[in-house]
Formats: C-alpha cells, structure tokens, sequence
C-alpha cells in the first residue's frame, strides 16, 4: 500500500473503532460522568497508537495484513461476526452496571485490571511482531514459513493467550462484575477459532504437524 494512503486507512479505523467503543461504553450509562469508561479508553487506544507508529514506520508490510478483517472461511466468518457481537454486549452490560451502580467495583480493583489488560496487550504486541505472517484473518500467506521461536516455542497460539489476558480483565476496568458473564463466551468461541486455525494450517503450511508435536500446548503450557 503506497505511503500516505495507509495512514489515512489506519486513522479512519482507529476514530471509528474510538467512536463505536465510546457509544457503547457511554451510551448506555448515558453520562460521560464515567472514569472507568475514560481510563478504559485511555489504556487501550494510547498504546495503541504507540505501536501503530512504530508499525508504520518500522513494519508496514506486518500492519497492512493486521487491517485485513475480511475472513474467507465461512466459519471463521461467524466466529468473527459472533465475537463482535459479545463484545458489544460486555461494553453495554458495563455502562448499565455503571448506570444502574449494580457492581461495586474499588478503585484498586479498577486500576489493576487496567494495568492487567495492558501487560496482556503487550504481550499480544510482542507475538504479533516476532511472526511477520500475523496476519487477522485465518489464511496461509503466498511464501509463508514456519514460525516456532520466541514465544511460538512456548504454545502455539501465544496471541490468542494474550488476547484472552487482555480480553478477561476488561469487565473490571469499566467497574463491572456482571460484564464478566458474556464475556466468558469469547474465550470459548476462540477455542473453535484455533482448530479451524490448525486445520487449516495443517493442510497449507509445510511442517505444521511436525510442529503441533514440537509445540504440545495451543495456549496454556502444561493446561491446552
């Protein structure tokens, strides 16, 4: 992608991305009275940027094949269309339990999850760019090799194992103990994701299946 139009797509992505997270959080605690909700944002989207940055100038090639959303296996499809749908859900549950005061959640406790969801965002950053074929979508890229140093030698899916980390403290960073419930659904449905992952990854990249026992464990050494 020619130098100037990635920056115009990744800054369209990061305001709607902004402006969706920011409806679903406030929107529904109809107030911006909502420190948690703002220190959620702040967490997320600052080091977010940071790293863009990065990207953009050290690994544009990597940061092309992370905006791609488009899945091409159907199921894949529905697992993503269904994420979205959860996730959606856990931010309005949270700005109605704000709204509604259904949780009690200390300020402590917020500030720990935030600091939770950010070491799982980093090591979500820290996968993605030891494997430059990290793409968002399940596909075997044209020319891809096998990676299986750095945290790949540890599980297999060192991504996924961050972004659910990442993923589980959320419901507390916005001040919430019942946005807890849907979002246990996610780690459930990334579960289907990975084995149509591997299926697909056995089929299409050379030395996969010598590779899953090299690599017994998908996310949880000594667990899955």
């Amino acid at each position: 992608m020619k130098r100037g139009k990635l920056e115009i797509k990744i800054a369209f992505i990061l305001f709607v991305s902004l402006l969706l997270m920011g409806a679903a959080i406030f929107g529904p605690a109809l107030t911006f009275d909502y420190w948690q909700g703002w220190l959620f944002l702040s967490f997320l989207f600052i080091p977010m940027l940071f790293v863009l940055f990065y990207m953009l100038k050290f690994n544009r090639k990597l940061l092309e094949k992370r905006i791609k959303i488009r899945e091409k296996r159907e199921r894949q499809k529905g697992i993503q269309l269904f994420n979205t749908f959860i996730f959606a859900v856990v931010m309005i549950v949270a700005g109605l339990d704000h709204r509604f005061s259904w949780s009690s959640v200390p300020v402590w406790g917020v500030i720990a999850a935030d600091v939770l969801m950010l070491s799982g965002y980093l090591m979500f950053i820290k996968s993605m760019l030891h494997n430059e074929y990290a793409s968002r979508i399940i596909e075997v890229q044209r020319g891809q090799k096998l990676i299986d140093t750095g945290p790949y030698a540890v599980v297999r899916h060192p991504m996924y194992a961050s972004a659910i980390l990442m993923y589980i403290f959320i419901p507390v960073t916005l001040g919430s103990f019942w946005a807890i419930i849907p979002l246990l659904l996610i780690p459930i449905m990334l579960v289907f994701r990975i084995f149509d992952e591997e299926k697909a990854l056995v089929e299409g990249l050379k030395g996969y299946k010598a590779y899953m026992k090299k690599v017994r464990y998908r996310m949880i050494p000594g667990v899955w």
